[in-house]
């Protein structure tokens, strides 16, 4: 598993559990041993142009992803020999938001970075919130995951 995790940002970030999380998210999600995907952790401003530039939004948030396939959730594309590696994309956390955000809704930072992770790995793997049946889905894989991981939803 090809996995880039980037720390662009000034926030203290346990960085190698979040590539142990990331790793383990693949692999209980089935997905091939070289796949490649990347978590990028940026600064407020950094997220903030993302946003502006790539969603048309205004402002910083905690988490885009940015998926480089059209993923079903729970299948995995079948190998195709003599093609290069699944490349699922890159997830950017802002570490300042999380931050930010886990104060105001008074759970621990770490505990909503890790969840913040997985929900963008989920989304690089199809995985969304457009409605409440693919919410609960997704909300409940979650749950799942970080449970998997030794971590707990906050």
């Amino acid at each position: 598993m090809s996995l880039f995790i980037g720390d662009e940002q000034e926030e203290p970030v346990d960085t190698a559990g979040l590539g142990e999380l990331a790793a383990a998210v693949l692999a209980a999600e089935g997905l091939p041993a070289d796949c490649e995907m990347a978590v990028i952790l940026v600064s407020a401003d950094q997220i903030a142009e993302y946003n502006r530039q790539f969603m048309g939004r205004a402002g910083a948030t905690d988490v885009l992803a940015f998926p480089l396939q059209d993923l079903e959730p729970g299948q995995v594309p079948p190998p195709v020999a003599n093609e290069p590696p699944l490349g699922l994309g890159d997830v950017f956390l802002c570490p300042a938001e999380i931050k930010r955000h886990a104060a105001r809704e008074k759970v621990d930072f770490e505990d909503y970075l890790f969840l913040l992770a997985v929900h963008g790995i989920l989304h690089l793997l199809g995985y969304d919130h457009d409605d409440r049946h693919a919410a609960r889905r997704m909300e409940e894989r979650e749950e799942e995951l970080l449970a998997m991981a030794g971590r707990r939803m906050p």
